[in-house]
């Protein structure tokens, strides 16, 4: 029986006067922080340390309960990088690196090291999609016969914020807005832009997450950075510093934006499938190892601080050192029992590579721990056979949920004499972890260190280093991420922000935006106390000495291979059976795949009445799926694809996204339909220069030649600017 009107008014009053007993913890506007036991927070952010670059030490219980609450907000799924795909390798040294580290991967180059390799996006579920735009998360495991190794990077060698006390509000600011949980998987909204324009600290980032970097073709085209610094000890007990970096063999390559979007709504799992389709197929993906070594000695020379996680090494200053490959060969046998359960962490390192002081990285050696203890059941995650090291486990911890391995005898303490002193500790000879006697002397402090006040020369570096139709999709990316902020304020903050970075960038997003650029409001970190000195940061927006940096550019990377790039090839009955076979057989031998797309599913019939089995009609295949497109000729084939408005669609897509189009010549009418018609050339004879990515030709020799060449340049971005193709 329903209840009536007073029995829910009862309720409801009943209700009112148990909240009256408790605190109005949403009353007003200038409550304080506080921790979860009511203390006022004076500094939310920087953790405290050791002296401004110092050690961030573990009695700052601030950040422990404010990092912990967060690694335990949402179960099962990570709460970053939840979607994810990985796959097992090995890794192969180049050449012994003895001189800077005794780890011994590093310096035995017979032995080929196990390595288990994860990648994945950071702010959306599990359910969402590869294509958003986002970080990518590129974590490898090595099993070490020192115990494992974890690199845990992304494919961006810089990070949003300096300190990991500010981590919980980064991603509380990217996810998904609590009130209503939209938009899924995507930074562009309210909460995120507000956060951002209110640390310019993330501004470097934010270039990166704007770049096409965030939308990557392949997670096996993808850079991978470990982001931190870290160090290298060798045998002596000398210390370098490090910068780690994952360079593809395949070179770096990315989709177009508009691409992208439709790519989330035809195969949300594209990049999973590519990954795990090339591993299949035997086209394993390889990433060459890179250092950067900068000696201890020269810490300081830089006009950047080596701690600061914003910042980057360019190449220019210091080289980086390819010493070895990886090469991905075999997929995972249960997504989750592998994928799923693998735990990584900045902490599992082995003797010879050890921390710095940097904030970020220190608050991270807590987080990673603490999220596995719920996510993975307790504290025995280690033992999952996907985590387990490959050397032999001795120690004396017991017990605890989900224990797996057993243990024999009564003793599980050290010094004991009743298990004949096992396990012994290991000495330094015997290859035990010692970590660096790092000189400290400083006071405690909740301060950040100065050299880490330049916020903006490097994000102005990476912008002047970028390419004119690089620079443009950022623009266009910057302009569409805040034409989806509501709120003018922030949009205003924002590009006060940009126009100390570059002021034409500034001023191109605000005209999208129909906006002014305003002047940069004062002071410039709002994460400055009040009480501070406002000019004292206002004052430091330095300039690179460098004016551009080639490597911060996707423009020069490799295209001499067309290795595992899948070719849409268009036919319909009667097509021409000879060009169809030239064709894939001339990709084939390049590495290159392809797949037959026709009108209808089953098979097509060629000129001479050979059937022909199609792999997707114009119903299942779009051309945001596929690398390139290539008509081959046959009069019936070429007049049933001139009448198909599938497949101009398919074609103008393809042409709008900057991809490579090839044509036998007596296909010349399906593309005189499309609404690029007038770039062909109305001669084939005496053409002069035709559209650069569109080849049409009479000898199937010369135009598979070209046709190869065309889609080793990935695309061809100079389409975009009179590229307004209604596809």
């Amino acid at each position: 029986m329903p209840k009536s009107k007073k029995d829910n008014s009862s309720k409801k009053n009943e209700s009112t006067k148990i909240n009256d007993l408790l605190p109005d913890i949403q009353s007003n506007e200038d409550e304080l922080l506080t921790t979860n036991q009511g203390l006022k927070v004076n500094d939310d952010q920087n953790s405290l340390k050791a002296g401004s670059r110092g050690a961030t030490l573990l009695e700052d219980f601030i950040l422990r309960e404010k990092i912990t609450h967060f690694d335990h907000e949402r179960i099962p799924e990570r709460i970053v990088h939840a979607r994810g795909t990985a796959a097992h390798g090995i890794f192969r040294l180049y050449k012994s690196l003895g001189d800077v580290t005794k780890a011994g991967f590093l310096n035995d180059t017979s032995i080929e090291t196990p390595v288990f390799v994860r990648f994945s996006t950071v702010a959306g579920s599990r359910g969402s999609t590869d294509l958003a735009r986002d970080v990518r998360g590129f974590a490898v495991k090595f099993y070490t016969q020192e115990g494992n190794f974890d690199l845990v990077g992304n494919n961006m060698p810089v990070f949003f914020i300096q300190d990991a006390i500010k981590f919980p509000d980064l991603i509380h600011a990217v996810k998904p807005e609590p009130h209503n949980e939209i938009p899924q998987a995507a930074s562009a909204h309210e909460t995120f832009w507000d956060f951002i324009s209110l640390m310019p600290e993330s501004t470097h980032m934010i270039m990166w997450l704007m770049s096409d970097r965030a939308i990557p073709r392949s997670y096996r085209m993808m850079e991978g950075f470990g982001v931190h610094t870290f160090r290298f000890i060798n045998e002596k007990g000398d210390s370098n510093f490090v910068k780690f970096h994952w360079k593809p063999l395949l070179g770096v390559h990315s989709v177009a934006w508009d691409e992208a979007q439709n790519i989330s709504g035809k195969d949300p799992d594209f990049h999973r499938r590519d990954l795990w389709e090339a591993i299949e197929n035997g086209a394993f993906p390889e990433w060459e190892l890179g250092v950067q070594i900068i000696p201890e000695a020269d810490e300081h020379k830089f006009e950047f601080d080596l701690l600061d996680p914003t910042k980057l090494v360019p190449e220019e200053l210091v080289p980086v050192q390819r010493i070895g490959k990886m090469t991905l060969n075999r997929n995972p046998e249960n997504f989750f029992a592998e994928t799923e359960q693998v735990a990584f962490h900045v902490g599992h390192v082995v003797p010879g590579i050890d921390f710095t002081n940097d904030p970020l990285l220190q608050g991270r050696l807590f987080s990673y721990t603490d999220t596995q203890l719920l996510r993975l059941g307790g504290p025995n995650f280690h033992e999952i056979p996907i985590n387990r090291p490959v050397v032999p486990i001795h120690n004396n911890q017991r017990d605890g949920h989900m224990r797996q391995q057993i243990n024999s005898g009564k003793v599980s303490y050290h010094p004991n004499t009743l298990g004949g002193g096992c396990p012994f500790q290991a000495g330094m000879k015997d290859g035990g972890f010692t970590s660096y006697a790092e000189r400290i002397d400083a006071k405690k402090i909740r301060e950040r260190s100065r050299s880490f006040f330049d916020h903006f020369s490097q994000a102005t570096l990476f912008f002047n280093s970028q390419s004119q139709p690089e620079k443009d999709h950022i623009v266009d990316a910057f302009s569409f991420e805040l034409g989806k902020v509501n709120t003018q304020e922030i949009r205003v903050r924002m590009l006060g922000i940009l126009s100390l970075v570059d002021k034409s960038l500034a001023s191109h997003v605000a005209r999208k935006l129909g906006l002014n650029v305003p002047k940069p409001e004062m002071p410039i970190n709002k994460s400055i106390p009040a009480d501070g000195d406002p000019t004292e940061y206002e004052s430091i927006i330095a300039k690179s000495s460098l004016e551009k940096s080639d490597a911060l550019s996707m423009m020069g990377t490799k295209k001499d291979s067309i290795q595992t790039r899948c070719i849409a090839i268009l036919v319909a009955d009667g097509v021409n059976e000879m060009s169809v076979d030239a064709m894939t057989n001339a990709l084939t031998e390049q590495g290159a795949t392809y797949q037959l797309v026709a009108p209808h599913q089953g098979t097509v019939m060629s000129t001479n009445d050979k059937e022909i089995a199609i792999d997707q009609s114009f119903l299942t295949a779009a051309s945001v799926l596929f690398d390139a497109v290539y008509v081959p000729g046959g009069t019936n084939s070429v007049v049933s694809l001139e009448a198909e408005p599938d497949a101009i669609h398919f074609i103008n897509e393809a042409y709008k996204h900057c991809k490579a189009i090839a044509a036998d010549a007596d296909a010349m009418q399906v593309l005189k339909a499309t609404y690029f018609s007038k770039k062909l050339p109305k001669d084939l004879k005496n053409r002069k220069k035709e559209e650069e990515g569109l080849i049409i030709e009479n000898d199937i020799a010369v135009l598979t030649k070209s046709f190869i060449k065309a889609v080793a340049a990935h695309r061809f971005w100079h389409r975009e600017k009179a590229r307004k193709v209604p596809a």
